[in-house]
């Protein structure tokens, strides 16, 4: 299943979090403070790193800043702290998902196993293939794994491109924020905010005016579309 760095510095959550992953069939590696796991990583890498936000020394934030930096692993903050400032914080910073203490660990568990497929799924084709989803000034190219608006490159990341590959495919149909939670993270549970973070990240990147977005568009209760 592979293996996963837990950065976590409440002894009881650490330890008992790291067995319960071990009976899911992975390898824990388990540390309390961000700097040990900054290190940890350096020195054998884990396919998937858990991070609490409220640790010692260097915060959380910091902390996946840091590894964002050095590493594209996937990052999944496991926190007591819910409030959507945090979420977005967290989000910014290069977490992949957001898990709200207390953990289920069969959640976590089809989280990682997700992000695990995600990761397999963005790896660049030796070829790339020239497909074009076009919507007026913004092309998105599947295979090619680039968006361009008016011409030029823009920058997104993994998981931007996959949202927003995953609209592009369905134009102008409405896909509500559960179904992009499925489709996008894998999962058929979630914060559906961390739907909303990323949206919002995308619409900074290809709007030209955020408030009245052209294309990523809010149909209000039902979802988002990317039209024309």
């Amino acid at each position: 299943m592979g293996a996963v760095l837990l950065i976590e510095d409440d002894d009881r959550i650490r330890l008992s979090l790291a067995m319960a992953l071990e009976d899911e069939g992975y390898t824990a590696y388990a540390v309390a403070t961000a700097e040990e796991g900054i290190a940890a990583q350096r020195r054998q890498p884990a396919d998937t790193v858990l991070v609490d936000l409220m640790l010692p020394g260097m915060d959380g934030y910091e902390c996946i800043r840091q590894l964002r930096r050095e590493d594209d692993v996937p990052i999944v903050v496991v926190s007591a702290r819910d409030d959507t400032h945090d979420i977005v914080a967290a989000l910014e910073a290069g977490a992949d998902d957001y898990v709200v203490k207390p953990v289920a660990v069969k959640e976590l568990a089809a989280r990682l196993r997700a992000l695990r497929r995600r990761a397999r799924a963005a790896q660049p084709a030796a070829t790339p293939v020239t497909s074009v989803l076009s919507f007026g000034d913004l092309e998105v190219r599947p295979e090619a794994g680039e968006v361009r608006l008016r011409g030029e490159p823009v920058a997104v990341t993994r998981t931007e491109f996959r949202l927003l590959c995953e609209l592009a495919d369905h134009p102008g149909l409405v896909l509500s924020r559960q179904q992009l939670l499925q489709r996008v993270w894998g999962h058929e549970f979630g914060d559906e905010r961390v739907v909303d973070v990323h949206v919002g990240r995308l619409r900074h990147k290809i709007e030209t005016d955020t408030a009245s977005p052209r294309y990523l568009v809010t149909v209000r209760g039902l979802g988002y579309k990317l039209q024309s």
